[in-house]
């Protein structure tokens, strides 16, 4: 099962850098070599078993935009399951951008009415004031502009997490069983006596479903960029392994306040175990993702095919 997914914006936006961030298992360091996107690259991602997203990156230079919005497009608008925009943050022709946004939002409207849209103000490092001024002003221009199309609006840069947490949010309306998911984890997370179970999929280590946090004070503790920067920490360490020519397979922690487990649930997803029992041994944990593997394949297989 495909879905066409459209990562779209001016050139120099940084489309190109996160796509390989987070697709690619590059480095942030290493995004500063790749050359401008020419015309439209097609990449078949594989994402979750038989779910494979058709990913269109369009390069922004304006002869390029004009052919999208002009001969190409039908082709480029039809039967597209999510809308990527990608704004930098200090773009010098802010009323450029929004005038050929406007004109994708017409295109998007005339030919996948049903689409996501998903606006990133990206390279928020960038911002030297105070970005959660910045990102709520942005926000509210960037809904004005797209009139009564609903969208959602993230704050990203390829330095921290903020990237992880977009495509992660982005994925969860690619897969629409994510809810199905999130009760098994819940599930799962309280036969383990853990705080929390969270599934990543293995190539990205984007988030696909995490069980419900827990309630009592120690809520208010928890960091709420916890997912999204576990994703980026893993991805730098899978980086390294690489680099020394070894293969990352599981992860195994034990400190005072916590033990954390990650290993392999299914084929294509990890799972991590937040445990504060000290009496749970690591053993255990790693029996018991071993026992739900079985049950977590159907569950994948179901949400793919939903």
């Amino acid at each position: 099962m495909k879905k066409k997914v459209l990562l779209m914006g001016a050139s120099g936006s940084g489309k190109t850098s996160m796509r390989s961030l987070i697709f690619s298992n590059n480095p942030a360091s290493l995004t500063s070599r790749l050359g401008a996107t020419i015309d439209v690259e097609q990449n078949h991602v594989r994402f979750l078993g038989d779910l494979i997203l058709n990913l269109w990156d369009c390069g922004g230079q304006d002869s390029f935009m004009d052919s999208y919005l002009t001969t190409q497009r039908s082709t480029i608008f039809q039967h597209v399951c999510v809308l990527i925009y990608v704004f930098e943050v200090g773009a010098r022709d802010a009323t450029k951008d929004a005038e050929y946004y406007r004109d994708c939002l017409d295109g998007l409207q005339k030919y996948s009415p049903e689409a996501s849209v998903f606006l990133l103000v990206h390279k928020m490092d960038l911002v030297t004031g105070d970005k959660v001024a910045v990102l709520e002003r942005r926000t509210r221009e960037l809904q004005s502009e797209s009139g009564n199309v609903p969208v959602k609006v993230f704050g990203t840069s390829i330095y921290d997490e903020s990237l992880y947490k977009a495509w992660s949010r982005i994925v969860h309306t690619i897969i629409p069983n994510a809810a199905v998911l999130s009760k098994h984890l819940t599930t799962f997370a309280q036969a383990c006596s853990a705080t929390e179970a969270i599934l990543f999929e293995r190539t990205t280590f984007l988030v696909i479903a995490t069980s419900n946090p827990p309630d009592g004070p120690d809520q208010e503790d928890l960091s709420p960029t916890r997912y999204e920067r576990t994703s980026e920490l893993i991805k730098a360490l899978k980086h390294s392994c690489g680099r020394m020519r070894e293969e990352f397979h599981a992860l195994e922690m034990e400190l005072p306040d916590f033990t954390a487990v990650l290993d392999g649930m299914t084929k294509n997803t990890y799972i991590l175990l937040i445990v504060h029992d000290p009496t749970i041994e690591t053993a255990a944990l790693k029996i018991n993702i071993r026992l739900a593997r079985l049950k977590f394949e159907e569950l994948q297989s179901d949400s793919v095919l939903a």
